[in-house]
């Protein structure tokens, strides 16, 4: 079995953004996805309320949020490349039975080197957003299982 090492670590064990000058630009895709849980009685007043507060639609902010995000992913974290994004598609839905809302973020390029840190960003900021957004009413809002769930293009191919 081959041993698997750090791509963002080099030789002398130091950080360093991984050369990808040589790979060749192909599609590449990944989904990411993360629940936002709530108190049953803040997640029934939010389903009420069409999930609309005093701030506007909590799902509409916090896809603006997820895609903005997104786009600033290497700006975020230090050894990401900058990308040519060619979609970004966040999708927020209620999960009534877990008092939950479902976020998943699909992002695309044409690039050399893969987009899951940019799905995962999505999520993550748009997770933060709703908290942001709905604190208000509960501080026992949890942020869980922000996961990648796919990924085609490049060497590896993923799916959960």
């Amino acid at each position: 079995m081959t041993k698997k090492t750090l791509s963002h670590i080099n030789d002398t064990g130091e950080a360093s953004m991984v050369d990808v000058s040589h790979k060749v630009k192909t599609t590449r895709m990944a989904m990411a996805s993360g629940m936002i849980h709530f108190p049953a009685e803040v997640f029934a007043q939010l389903s009420a309320d069409g999930f609309l507060s005093k701030k506007g639609s909590i799902f509409q902010v916090a896809q603006i949020a997820g895609i903005q995000a997104v786009k600033k992913t290497a700006d975020l974290i230090p050894l990401c490349h900058p990308l040519a994004l060619s979609k970004i598609n966040i999708q927020i839905q209620p999960v009534s039975d877990q008092n939950a809302l479902l976020i998943e973020c699909m992002v695309k390029c044409r690039e050399r080197t893969g987009v899951e840190m940019e799905a995962l960003t999505g999520v993550s900021v748009a997770a933060l957003t709703i908290y942001d957004m709905c604190k208000a009413l509960s501080h026992d809002i949890k942020i869980s299982t922000i996961q990648l769930e796919q990924k085609t293009g490049g060497k590896n191919d993923f799916e959960r």
